[in-house]
């Protein structure tokens, strides 16, 4: 996430990364909220497993959080369609925005399961980049661009 974050800051937003425990993205909610500040001015996200243990934690009652950032969220494992809905369950109960970034070849994000999932989530816009995989680092500028305009124009509503 070094790349992510230096950028971030390098675009006037404010991040950091943290390391969580390898496990079922559930059980790593409670790390999750060990080091993340529970604030509303805060946004929360992460790269793929990370991501989807900030969307499990932002799915929670009582989030406070100000937006989630998803990059390259893994909406099923490779060859796994079928686990899409389990993956998405929670989507539903996100109530900030949320900003999903995706390469269009993603072997763990169908694209069309993907177009279609992100119609779950109440306030969302989904980026996709075509023939990348489950990277975004040979679009990062762009990416965090882009992550950075929306997470400043949260914060100036």
């Amino acid at each position: 996430m070094a790349p992510f974050v230096s950028g971030l800051r390098a675009r006037g937003v404010t991040a950091t990364a943290i390391d969580l425990p390898k496990r079922k993205a559930e059980d790593a909610v409670p790390a999750f909220h060990l080091v993340v500040p529970s604030a509303a001015d805060v946004a929360v996200g992460g790269h793929s497993y990370g991501g989807r243990v900030a969307s499990l934690a932002a799915a929670e009652p009582d989030a406070p959080y100000a937006a989630l950032v998803l990059f390259s969220y893994p909406l099923h494992p490779p060859g796994g369609r079928e686990r899409t809905d389990a993956r998405i369950a929670h989507w539903p109960d996100i109530r900030c925005p949320v900003l999903l970034l995706s390469g269009e070849s993603d072997p763990f994000a169908t694209i069309d399961l993907l177009r279609a999932a992100v119609g779950k989530l109440p306030n969302a816009e989904l980026v996709t980049y075509p023939r990348l995989g489950h990277t975004l680092k040979p679009v990062l500028d762009d990416a965090l661009d882009r992550v950075a305009a929306f997470l400043l124009g949260i914060a100036a509503d």
